[in-house]
């Protein structure tokens, strides 16, 4: 399951309510807010998810927001009657200090309830199953980390992750944007420091198999990633890269060998072309070929003419290989998830 962050403190405008439909017809199911709310805002506030409410049950969204017992008195609400702002459209209530064990076990009767990852203890959690708390209306959500040098490391996450799934608890975490940064830091949004301006796809594919629900903490994506996720989806991965040269004759749609080599993903179907017009390729730039270099074999290799390769690791010059592009730094970390038989997509930008 992934989603999308949606900040209250900007009004919800036509072109940001047309990018929420966009996003969603591109596989986001849910929606994040945060609740804390200004003193002098509040009626602004409760309009606003109003509004956002509306809208996320129009699409279909889940809607989970952060809020603080001084947010839910700026609504008009008490944690009784929390569960009435599903009335509103709101489905999920993160939830963190000031909560009693009990108020967070009649909530979880009425909806879904998302506790702190990072610091729900096992005395915690026995507590509000002693309360009556419905295990199948609980997540445990981890926080993002603006500052750089501040998000978490991987191995404590993990081992972290192990022991909430050992509970029976699905597990969130956050992953960055790569276009419209929230302030005041502009450094990302992500749960793990590894992700932070990593490509938004790549944190997703990497969380995948450890997490239940991915959300993009930024306020926006590039329609790029969008497109990135949408062709996830249909099995291939797009790689935006650069290059000096004229690529536009080149096919962009590529496979993986089954067979799959430790240093390069290697292009099924690019020997096909290795000779345009019956004329080997010259021997160009051969330069160093570093991580997510886009290289092709030259008329030095023989046979192997024509064939494209994408480095996954750092190799040296070889007069046999030219150097017809990069990949992006954002994208490479997704040259290591095209596996045997993978089929991903070169976007020459």
């Amino acid at each position: 399951m992934r989603g999308i962050s949606v900040y209250l403190s900007e009004e919800l405008t036509s072109a940001s309510i047309d990018w929420i439909e966009r996003m969603r017809e591109s596989g986001f199911t849910s929606i994040f807010t945060s609740l804390h709310i200004p003193e002098d805002d509040s009626t602004l506030y409760t309009g606003r998810l109003q509004q956002l409410g509306e809208l996320a049950r129009r699409l279909e969204m889940e809607l989970v927001a952060d809020i603080a017992p001084s947010s839910l008195q700026a609504l008009g609400k008490g944690w009784d009657d929390a569960h009435t702002l599903l009335e509103w459209g709101v489905t999920g209530l993160r939830v963190d200090y000031g909560v009693t064990p009990k108020q967070v076990a009649d909530l979880s009767r009425h909806m879904m309830v998302a506790l702190n990852a990072s610091t729900l203890t096992e005395t915690e959690l026995e507590e509000m199953l002693r309360q009556g708390l419905r295990r199948d209306h609980v997540e445990a959500w981890h926080n993002f980390y603006p500052r750089p040098e501040t998000g978490l490391d991987r191995s404590w996450f993990d081992e972290r992750n192990a022991w909430l799934h050992a509970q029976g608890i699905k597990v969130q975490a956050f992953i960055p944007g790569d276009e419209q940064l929230r302030g005041p830091l502009h450094e990302t949004l992500p749960t793990l420091e590894m992700h932070r301006h990593q490509s938004p796809l790549s944190c997703y594919i990497d969380l995948q198999a450890t997490v239940d629900r991915i959300l993009i903490g930024d306020p926006r994506v590039s329609n790029q990633a969008m497109r990135q996720f949408q062709a996830y989806d249909e099995g291939i991965i797009v790689l935006r890269a650069t290059s000096e040269y004229r690529v536009d004759s080149l096919p962009t749609l590529h496979t993986n060998r089954m067979d799959p080599a430790r240093d390069v993903i290697r292009s099924v179907e690019s020997r096909a072309y290795g000779r345009p017009g019956g004329h080997l390729i010259q021997s160009r730039n051969t330069e160093e070929r570093l991580l997510g270099s886009i290289t092709m074999d030259n008329e030095r290799y023989g046979r192997y003419a024509g064939e494209l390769q994408v480095t996954k690791r750092d190799l040296p010059a070889d007069e046999r290989v030219n150097v017809i592009g990069r990949v992006i730094e954002m994208d490479r970390t997704l040259v290591q998830h095209i596996g045997p038989g993978g089929r991903f997509q070169i976007d020459w930008t």
